[in-house]
């Protein structure tokens, strides 16, 4: 059945790996994928950490990788920002992850937030009153929101996490400013930069992940195929209440592997 779709595009929390832990079998099915000859790209709306740090995470855990094949928030958002406004510099809420990625293709990190043309912001795991209060008077000062997802949550080892929208949250309410861009999935952004780093055609991909909110509405506005894996965040209530259904349902990844042989 997947004979058609030369192209796999996987997300990573709760579709590869949960926390620090690869979830079972997604290992084997990235290795059966690329022995089959399929392309591969992992499609991530983390934010708060570089392709680097994602890259060794993922090769720590045995995973066939490179780190061309690493696309997330963090990276799109860089890119966007170097290539829509080269002169503009940037304060960022949340993790280093994202400063670096920012600093790799040229953007200018502002000195002080009330210097800053850009306030972006993704998840921050070790958020102090300070720094929120620093992102605060950057938009006070005038600075343009941008934020790297809006996801509510996001899986981990031992359960459900706040995730970038509670950090936007914080923002809008004391300044009265709305983010005016959202660059993870299910926008096009991403899946635009998927699609590049294939060299494929939307109808020849399948996207696989565990957010019927993310994954499988990013697919369905792009005109790709679909599979959800219930490993992470989405459960078959959350199925049956959306009004766009995935092309397939999965336990896990690993479920894919048997119509790979």
């Amino acid at each position: 059945m997947l004979d058609n779709i030369e192209g796999f595009i996987l997300d990573l929390d709760g579709t590869v790996y949960r926390g620090d832990q690869a979830i079972d079998g997604a290992r084997e099915t990235i290795a059966a994928l690329k022995a089959n000859g399929k392309r591969v790209v992992y499609l991530s709306n983390r934010g708060n950490i570089s392709r680097a740090t994602c890259y060794k995470k993922l090769t720590d855990m045995g995973m066939d990788v490179s780190i061309d094949e690493i696309i997330l928030t963090s990276t799109v958002t860089a890119q966007y920002l170097k290539s829509a406004h080269p002169e503009d510099s940037a304060w960022v809420l949340g993790d280093k992850g994202l400063r670096e990625e920012l600093s790799s293709v040229g953007v200018a990190l502002a000195e002080k937030p009330e210097e800053s043309d850009w306030l972006v912001i993704t998840l921050h795991e070790n958020l102090t009153y300070i720094e929120l209060n620093h992102a605060f008077r950057a938009v006070r000062h005038g600075a343009r929101i941008i934020a790297t997802n809006a996801d509510k949550s996001f899986p981990s080892d031992d359960g459900e996490c706040i995730d970038v929208a509670g950090m936007i949250g914080a923002i809008v309410a004391t300044t009265g400013k709305e983010a005016e861009l959202v660059m993870g999935k299910p926008s096009a952004y991403m899946a635009n930069a998927a699609l590049q780093q294939l060299g494929l055609a939307a109808e020849q991909c399948l996207i696989i992940g565990d957010s019927m909110a993310s994954d499988i509405q990013l697919g369905k506005q792009a005109g790709m195929r679909t599979a959800l894996v219930l490993s992470g965040s989405s459960s078959l209530d959350d199925v049956a209440q959306a009004s766009d259904q995935p092309d397939w349902i999965w336990e896990s990844l690993y479920e894919l592997k048997a119509n790979l042989e």
